[in-house]
């Protein structure tokens, strides 16, 4: 399997999480992004197949490996059996919570492999849990996740820096972001806390002045114009913009696998009933 270490072992908290963030954008991107892509390499006809990010931030659908141990903890087996017996979301959601996991466990891996004492561990694990993990991302969980007011030197939000507003939607798409809305100072703590909050719905990075953004107008999230391909030129002619994830959404009609990974399910949906 390709998709280990590559020849390369990161060996201080600063290098495991630089691999952590490598791989964790290389799911992201599959999870979003390339979601087609992704969607048609789990074909359920094939073997027990495995998502893996890999450092370099690119990902790859693949058999497990082969060797026992294997030279890295192992993602979840089998997410191709799930992929036509679920709705599409709730697919994906239950792929970004296995990737999670995983993720993690890498992580640690190496952290216990080269010896990290009790405060390397925690240095590890705080910049860690100050991204957002993929299953928020991917859910949209991140951005309604209360966040701590960040307060200027002199009291006011910076108001071109604003979260994108969806009453001004037509013009979030031809410029790096829609006018400021005219509202008492009462209201400017509230903007700025939301705007600590805007999420990318591709990287999971948040928001940045003089970025361009996008709007999904069927999920409602936004995207940076660069993760998604969209220009602010392109914008221009777009009338509704469907991300990658809602332009490539379909119906799901074949029976689900009955397999371990099916049945879990269960713990993001409880309401799913399963068709065995």
């Amino acid at each position: 399997m390709e998709g280990g270490a590559g020849g390369y072992n990161p060996r201080t908290p600063e290098q495991v999480f630089g691999d952590f963030r490598g791989r964790r954008a290389g799911i992201m991107k599959a999870l979003t992004t390339d979601v087609e892509k992704f969607y048609q390499q789990c074909d359920p006809e094939k073997e027990n197949l495995c998502l893996y990010g890999l450092p370099n931030e690119t990902w790859e659908v693949n058999l497990p490996a082969e060797e026992v141990p294997p030279e890295l903890p192992e993602p979840a087996l089998g997410i191709n059996f799930a992929r036509d017996g679920m709705d599409e979301r709730d697919w994906l959601s239950l792929v970004a919570v296995h990737s999670d996991a995983w993720l993690l466990a890498v992580a640690f891996y190496f952290g216990a492999r080269f010896g990290f004492d009790k405060e390397s561990r925690k240095r590890l694990f705080n910049m860690i849990n100050g991204l957002p993990t993929i299953y928020e991302v991917v859910t949209g969980v991140a951005k309604k996740q209360p966040k701590e007011k960040a307060h200027s030197s002199n009291g006011k939000s910076n108001k071109s820096g604003s979260k994108p507003s969806r009453s001004s939607e037509s013009q979030a798409k031809t410029s790096k972001m829609p006018p400021p809305k005219e509202e008492e100072s009462e209201g400017e703590d509230e903007e700025e806390e939301e705007n600590g909050n805007t999420l990318c719905g591709a990287c999971g990075d948040n928001y940045g002045n003089d970025e361009f953004w996008i709007c999904c107008d069927i999920c409602e999230k936004w995207f940076h114009g660069k993760c998604v391909k969209i220009t602010p030129a392109r914008a221009e002619h777009i009338k509704q913009y469907k991300c990658p994830a809602c332009s490539t959404k379909r119906s799901r009609t074949k029976p689900p696998y009955g397999g371990t990974f099916m049945h879990l399910a269960h713990i993001l949906n409880p309401s799913l009933v399963l068709e065995i």
